[in-house]
């Protein structure tokens, strides 16, 4: 457990890295050490933004830092995070976590050896919509969920399933807290050589079903996700930051048929990248597991690999 400023540093530091080492700068618990990236411009920029050092390969900075984002292309977590945690650096590691579930399997276990921190970032985790859930959940019988959004050449180096759905299938595995039994999929290449907009169905071994959409190719952006359970219906919102709770009232306005009450709550915008780099530093000091752990970042990929499997076995 540390009590001393934590020494930090943001691995890649393209469009997303770079809000991750402008909220290490502006932490008094985090002192930003270095951010590196191949990019030496691009390095430069950012370490001059953040008042720190750039460095064009980050396992020169390993002997000197307590904890690391890792912000690079997918296909380089593995890559990275293995050398980080090999070298006793507590990791937060951007989703999709790894590009197979072995690479998972091996990250989570270097940690788990060394008595590090792995978190995954699972931003939504980190919405004030869901953070309210506790209390109002209990057990889903069906879930529906859009995840809409204009295409962005920053997400296409994976499909539309790693890219966006893999959020909602995070959100949802926690929300329903059973085994996946079957999977339905099915998807479309628009725009990219790899699936840009997917549906697919997951049916739990509780009962549970969910039925997931993600897009990257949409004209008007959306982020919800509709809740049914036996007392209740749970809208979520999470762009505009809206929980709505729909009740069965104890009124009736027709024989039988009892009135619906609703309830709606309004959270202020928050900096999610802020408070999942906190949590992690939290996590980190005390010695706990992270809000969003290594297991919990493997159980999304394994999900969100096996629907892009079925995708890619589909008939064109």
């Amino acid at each position: 457990m540390l009590s001393e400023t934590l020494k930090t540093a943001v691995i890649g530091v393209g469009y997303l890295g770079r809000f991750h080492a402008q909220k290490y700068a502006a932490l008094p618990e985090a002192e930003l050490i270095a951010v590196a990236d191949p990019n030496r411009e691009q390095a430069a920029r950012v370490a001059d933004e953040c008042g720190t050092r750039a460095v064009a390969d980050y396992r020169d900075i390993l002997d000197e830092v307590d904890a690391v984002s890792v912000v690079v292309p997918t296909q380089r977590h593995y890559e990275v995070a293995r050398e980080c945690l090999a070298h006793g650096v507590h990791v937060m590691l951007e989703k999709p976590m790894t590009t197979t579930v072995a690479e998972a399997d091996e990250l989570i276990a270097l940690a788990r050896t060394h008595g590090l921190v792995l978190q995954i970032g699972h931003l939504e985790r980190f919405n004030a919509a869901i953070l309210a859930l506790d209390g109002v959940l209990n057990i889903p019988r069906f879930i529906e969920s859009h995840r809409l959004a204009a295409f962005n050449p920053r997400g296409a180096d994976v499909n539309v399933v790693l890219d966006l759905m893999i959020h909602d299938i995070d959100i949802i595995q926690t929300l329903v807290r059973a085994p996946i039994d079957k999977i339905d999929a099915n998807g479309v290449s628009v725009l990219t050589s790899e699936i840009d907009i997917a549906n697919a169905r997951l049916h739990f071994t509780n009962g549970c079903v969910a039925n997931v959409t993600a897009s990257r190719v949409s004209m008007k952006p959306q982020r919800k996700m509709r809740v049914f359970q036996n007392d209740a219906y749970i809208s979520i919102d999470f762009q505009d930051k809206i929980l709505s709770v729909h009740r069965k009232g104890e009124r009736e306005i027709f024989p039988g048929i009892p009135e619906i009450t609703s309830q709606e709550s309004l959270f202020e915008s928050t900096d999610a990248i802020r408070d999942e780099i906190i949590a992690f530093i939290d996590a980190i000091r005390r010695g706990v597991p992270p809000l969003v752990t290594g297991e919990d970042g493997r159980l999304a990929l394994q999900t969100a690999l096996r629907i892009s499997e079925l995708l890619a076995s589909a008939p064109a």
